[in-house]
This record gives C-alpha cells, sequence and structure tokens, in this order.
C-alpha cells in the first residue's frame, strides 16, 4: 500500500509545481467522509472546492451516470445531439429567472463558462468592456486570470491577460468599502477608464468564493441592475461555487431579488463530473451564430446525466432547506468559540447558507489579517481528521463547504474537532 509520504514524493517528480495541493491523498469517499490510502478517516468540508454538494458518490448519482455508461459516453454535441443534453438545457432554463425566454449552453468547466458568457455579451451588445470587481474569482485561464480580482496564486507571474478588462471596488463593510464607496469606485471606473457605452458586461460573484466569502450587499446587486438596465450592459451573476443550493437558494442571487441577463454554473451542478453551464436570456444568447459556442467535450453524456440526477436530488431532499439548516448550526458554534478567549482571532464571520467562513485576525479593532492563524487552523483541523480550506485576498479566512447531505452527527463531530483546532492553534502560536 503507498503512502501519503511516498506519493508526495512521487509527486513533485511527476506533476508541475502549479498544480500543488495538500498532502492527504484519497483511496475512497462517501457522502462527507473520505480515507486516505493509509487508511485515516477524514470528514470533508472541502468537497471538491464546493462540488459535491449532493456529497461524495450520491447513489442517484451513480445510478444515473452507470446508465448512460451503458448507452454511450461521447458524441460532441455538434455531431450526434441528444437528448440528455436538451433536457438539462430545460430544467435550467426554467430555474434562472432572467424573467425572459432562457437559452442554456453546456461546457465544461466554470472558468470555460465565464468566457462564454463574457463572447456572448460582446457578440449581443457589439461591446469589449468588461468590469468585473475587487476579490472577485472567475478561472485559472487567460481570460479567467484577467477577470479575477486577487493577484496570489492565480496571476502572479503570469503577465499580462486580455485587453478590455476592468476592475472595480468591492463593496466590504467589514474592511470599510461601504456600497456608496463601491458604487463611486465603479463610477469613476466609467468616467476614467472606460465608457459605458464601450462596455459589453459586468460580472460579479454574488458570493465571492476565493475572494473570502463575502456576500455582495443586496442594494449593490440592486444598483447593478439599475446601471445595467441604464446603459445596455449585459449582467453576468458568476454562480461557480455559491450556486446550486449551496446558500439556501438554488441560485445565491435569489437573495438580492434581482434578475441577471445571464447565469454560469459548474462545480455542484455535476456533483463530482466536470460540467458547467451558462444560462440566460434568449435574445442574448442566441446572438453568437451556429458553430461559434460549444467544445469538443461540452456537455459531455456522463456529465449531463450527473448533472440531470443532482437536480433530482437537490429537490427530492430538499436541500435547499438542509444547506440553510447546516449553515445555521456552523453559524451558532463559530459565534460561541468567537466568543471564548481563544476565539478573540476571529474577527467575522459570514456567508449564506452552508457557505460560511471566519476571518482571522490579529486585532478585531484594526481588522488586521492573521494569516498565519488561518493556515494554522486548517493545519490542526487535518491532523485531527477534518478537511478545510483557506481563502480571501490576504489568506486569512478559512471557509466551510460541507456536502449538503451531511448528517446531524457527523457535522456535530466536524464542529467539535473544529472547536479543538481553533484552541490548538492559538496555543502553538
Amino acid at each position: 500500500m503507498s503512502s501519503n509520504a511516498a506519493l508526495e514524493i512521487r509527486r513533485k517528480s511527476a506533476v508541475a509545481r502549479g498544480a500543488a495541493g495538500k498532502s492527504v491523498y484519497v483511496a475512497r469517499a462517501e457522502n462527507a467522509e473520505l480515507w486516505d490510502v493509509e487508511g485515516k478517516r477524514y470528514i470533508d468540508m472541502t468537497v471538491g472546492i464546493g462540488v459535491n454538494n449532493t456529497g461524495h458518490r450520491h447513489p442517484k448519482v451513480i445510478a444515473a451516470v452507470e446508465a448512460q455508461l451503458r448507452d454511450f459516453t461521447h458524441t460532441c454535441f455538434h455531431v450526434g445531439p441528444f437528448e440528455g443534453y436538451v433536457r438539462l438545457c430545460e430544467r435550467l432554463n426554467a430555474m434562472v429567472d432572467t424573467g425572459a425566454e432562457n437559452r442554456t449552453l453546456l461546457v465544461t468547466t466554470g472558468a470555460e463558462a465565464v468566457e462564454n458568457a463574457v463572447k456572448i455579451a460582446r457578440a449581443a451588445t457589439g461591446r469589449y468592456g468588461v468590469i468585473s470587481f475587487g476579490g472577485g474569482f472567475h478561472g485559472r485561464t487567460s481570460m479567467g486570470m484577467a477577470l479575477t480580482g486577487k493577484v496570489a496564486p492565480y496571476k502572479r507571474g503570469f503577465g499580462p491577460g486580455p485587453a478590455g478588462i476592468f476592475h472595480a471596488p468591492f463593496p466590504n463593510g467589514y474592511h470599510g468599502v461601504s456600497v456608496d464607496e463601491a458604487l463611486r469606485g465603479l463610477d469613476n471606473v466609467l468616467h476614467a477608464d472606460i465608457a459605458p457605452e464601450e462596455v459589453a458586461a459586468l460580472l460579479i460573484e454574488p458570493v465571492q468564493g476565493e475572494g473570502g466569502f463575502n456576500v455582495t450587499p443586496p442594494e449593490f446587486l440592486q444598483a447593478l441592475r439599475k446601471l445595467a438596465d441604464d446603459h445596455g450592459i449585459v449582467l453576468i451573476l458568476d454562480e461557480v461555487q455559491a450556486g446550486m443550493a449551496r446558500t439556501g437558494r438554488m441560485l445565491a442571487v435569489e437573495h438580492s431579488g434581482i434578475k441577471p441577463d445571464l447565469v454560469t454554473m459548474a462545480k455542484g451542478l455535476g456533483g463530482g463530473f466536470p460540467i458547467a453551464a451558462v444560462t440566460g436570456r434568449a435574445d442574448i444568447m442566441d446572438e453568437p451564430s451556429g458553430g461559434g459556442l460549444g467544445g469538443t467535450y461540452a456537455g459531455n453524456p456522463l456529465a449531463v446525466a450527473a448533472a440531470n440526477a443532482v437536480l433530482d436530488v437537490i429537490a427530492d431532499e430538499g436541500l435547499m432547506a438542509r444547506a440553510s439548516a447546516i449553515g445555521a448550526t456552523i453559524r451558532a458554534r463559530l459565534e460561541k468559540i468567537a466568543a471564548t478567549n481563544a476565539g478573540a482571532g476571529i474577527g467575522n464571520i459570514r456567508g449564506l447558507g452552508a457557505m460560511i467562513a471566519m476571518e482571522l485576525v490579529s486585532d478585531r479593532d484594526s481588522h488586521a489579517p492573521d494569516a498565519g492563524l488561518a493556515t494554522r487552523i486548517v493545519a490542526e483541523a487535518e491532523k485531527r481528521g477534518l478537511l478545510l480550506l483557506t481563502c480571501g485576498t490576504r489568506y486569512n479566512v478559512v471557509r466551510m463547504l460541507p456536502p449538503l447531505t451531511m448528517p446531524d452527527a457527523i457535522l456535530s463531530e466536524a464542529l467539535d474537532i473544529l472547536d479543538q483546532s481553533v484552541t490548538a492553534a492559538v496555543g502553538s502560536a
């Protein structure tokens, strides 16, 4: 049997350094738990960075993929279209509320969905500019990197990205950036960098993922909706991490009451299989000509079968309500930890539904980031059998992305380990 250490040595000799990650090598997984190659059990509060919202190997997802395996595994939709693809598009069209008739494009990754959304917006408007926001994350491709508002590790050392990308401030009340200040910053971009009539799209996450689980204030999204309407700009909501019931709604934008023009989805949509989508207003989505969108593996039959099963599971098992319940439990425990001496470094607790994070600071008054404490908490949790991730532009946020199918007993165990890990991390400083 291979060990984690032996596999880590092999990885360093075989895998590009930029693809580095944790040194826990997985042998098997089930729902909220996984086991490494040495047989150690972990509770997974990362789920592949928000992918397995329905848990590892959900029986209905596995059954759907197995059934599809017996029929065919690949055709390329451009060459051999199939009913499952059409059905999934119909369901996503009905799910996304743009206030109009919708169309959907299936692709493979979140970055690919974002790039296609930008292509579609440019085709529909005849304009070139795209404005995204500080702290946002939109992928690791050249376009995704340019749209992303976080330097390391996504942008540093990779040179200039494509032209036509502009960044505006994100409203972050905890760090002193109000909605009004962020809107003034956006207005400055529209007067100093690019004219509104040259902007094809505004792109924003309703809850920032890599940026630190910062929730976009509803009034800011409402202001963006008005700005887009006033100037004929396409409003794109990136729901790659926040979508698929994660926040207690199918899409996080539903908390704001606005209607987007285009929505990008991925991660939780496939239940562990690679699939992504762009869904939006038909009059915008249908602007690119035939053959202008798609790809060889876009809408792979196995991933499509998985996605259709994921939508069934979310509905049948009430996972939106479950996300809200899980999130409330996590938030209550974090607030309890924050009230202790060991939890004095927890400066802010935030998120929606089961997309919850705590920001670690060295001083609650100044909000000075403490990336070291965040790193130690994650390391201590891993020793005790709990997998967590950090995020944030200052690397000082610990995020929790439990599967929405996580049993209460395992959730309680995970939070006990987290409590112990915070105490140990503070003590090891």
